[in-house]
């Protein structure tokens, strides 16, 4: 058994605008990072927490990491001592997946220090247990792509089915992270209990029409199908500037811009990283003409997903 085990999983955007909980994306960074070493009592033990600004308990059975390990055990019928740090490089409710990084990045690393039983699918329920603590349901939108990498989409919970939908290399997204506060319940509350026919009907060919311009490496279609009807037009309020940010990315050459999860983070895709580095400095001007601190990312699609460090 190996001494101390290290694990990355990436960021990821849930929705991806036009998927409402059924679509999902890998970057590259940021990201967390969960080590996991040989303790002297039996049980998980969180040593150490990093970037959290202390707000993330130290129980593992209060933490999204160390639940993700406790299941682990409990499947495997183990009750080894293990000690356990988490490096936070994900913002806390910024929409780009935090808990989903932490949870994915403890099932890769305590998967790789047991030697490996489980597949990378394998690993899906028990990162799942990690969204459920920290989001009350075992989401899957940001797992999923966190720890398999690309673009997912969910076809089912009952049973999971996850597929990996094939995108352009040139793909890349520029990301701005607000330093404004959007509460999970309130972005879950803004949605609408119900969705008119000609509603649904017209999003349901967007994602279509999307998924076949990834597949066909199509910018144009995309660009012009890459839309939220839902869930964006409810939450917008929530978000400052939202509009003026999308207008900004638009002129900088985006193909399409929205909503990152719940946010208050906002994406932009764009054909290649010279035109995602030019929209995100525009995103960023945008909050920082009207004096909102902000973060910016540039990324491609990371294609593997979380891995072993």
């Amino acid at each position: 058994m190996p001494n101390e085990i290290c694990a990355f999983a990436p960021a990821s955007i849930g929705n991806v605008s036009v998927g409402f909980d059924c679509l999902g994306l890998a970057l590259s960074s940021p990201g967390d990072t969960v080590c996991l070493k040989k303790g002297n009592v039996p049980g998980v033990h969180i040593s150490d927490i990093e970037g959290d600004n202390g707000k993330l308990p130290l129980k593992a059975d209060e933490n999204v990491a160390g639940v993700v390990v406790l299941h682990m055990l409990k499947a495997l019928g183990r009750d080894d001592a293990l000690e356990l740090r988490l490096k936070k490089g994900l913002p806390l409710k910024s929409g780009l997946g935090s808990s989903a990084a932490s949870a994915v990045a403890a099932a890769v690393a305590a998967n790789a220090f047991f030697g490996d039983p489980f597949t990378r699918k394998e690993l899906l329920p028990f990162a799942m247990e990690g969204e459920r603590l920290a989001c009350g349901a075992p989401h899957v939108d940001n797992v999923a792509p966190a720890l398999l990498g690309g673009i997912t989409l969910i076809r089912s919970y009952e049973p999971l089915d996850i597929i990996s939908i094939s995108y352009p290399e040139s793909l890349c997204c520029a990301v701005v992270h607000p330093d404004v506060a959007v509460a999970t319940r309130d972005a879950r509350a803004a949605l609408p209990a119900s969705v008119p026919l000609n509603i649904a009907v017209r999003q349901s060919s967007y994602l279509a029409a999307f998924i076949a311009g990834l597949q066909e490496g199509d910018m144009d279609l995309i660009a012009r199908s890459m839309i939220d009807l839902i869930a964006e037009p409810a939450r917008k309020h929530l978000i400052p500037y939202l509009d003026e940010v999308k207008e900004a990315a638009i002129s900088a050459g985006a193909l399409a811009c929205g909503i990152s999860g719940s946010g208050p983070s906002i994406f932009a895709l764009c054909n290649g990283e010279k035109a995602a580095e030019e929209t995100a400095k525009a995103m960023g001007a945008v909050y920082t003409a009207h004096h909102v601190r902000n973060e910016t990312y540039v990324s491609g699609i990371n294609a593997n997903g979380a891995k072993v460090l």
